[in-house]
């Protein structure tokens, strides 16, 4: 196995619609046909979110394209699948979300130097519209000095 591995699906749209509070790395419950998808890079977490159930955190909406190799067997595309946390992590985040404004979020879906699929979550808390204004603009000025910067 390689380490430079390529796989590395990002949910871009986190970060504008939510404020990141906590980071925590998680690995997912995967049958067979699916980590073959996800190492081809066939999935997506773009409508993706995590709920707390019985003690256990679980990913809702993760697309995984069915693999094309496969025989009889196929995996569901969307179903839930159970991620894996120590249990304070899993007592932390419950706590959270039991409180109003709380989701839990994926950002980033990876294989890691042992070739096991990980997923980087986040407990964020939902934008208003003024502070996705403000990030628009702040990225638009950014991307202006650095235009005036280029110039020179």
């Amino acid at each position: 196995m390689s380490t430079n591995n390529p796989i590395n699906i990002k949910n871009k749209k986190a970060k504008f619609e939510y404020h990141i509070l906590d980071k925590y790395t998680a690995g997912i419950q995967l049958g067979g046909t699916e980590i073959k998808s996800i190492r081809l890079g066939k999935a997506s977490i773009q409508e993706a979110y995590c709920v707390v159930e019985d003690g256990e955190v679980f990913i809702r909406n993760m697309h995984i394209r069915e693999y094309e190799n496969a025989s009889f067997y196929q995996h569901k595309p969307k179903a839930d699948r159970k991620l894996l946390l120590n249990k304070q992590e899993i007592k932390k985040l419950e706590k959270k979300m039991n409180t109003k404004g709380f989701t839990i979020v994926p950002l980033r879906l990876f294989i890691n130097q042992k070739g096991l699929a990980k997923l980087d979550i986040a407990l964020a808390q939902g934008k208003k519209l003024h502070d996705k204004r403000q990030d628009l603009k702040e990225k638009d000025d950014k991307r202006a000095m650095d235009r005036i910067k280029k110039e020179y």
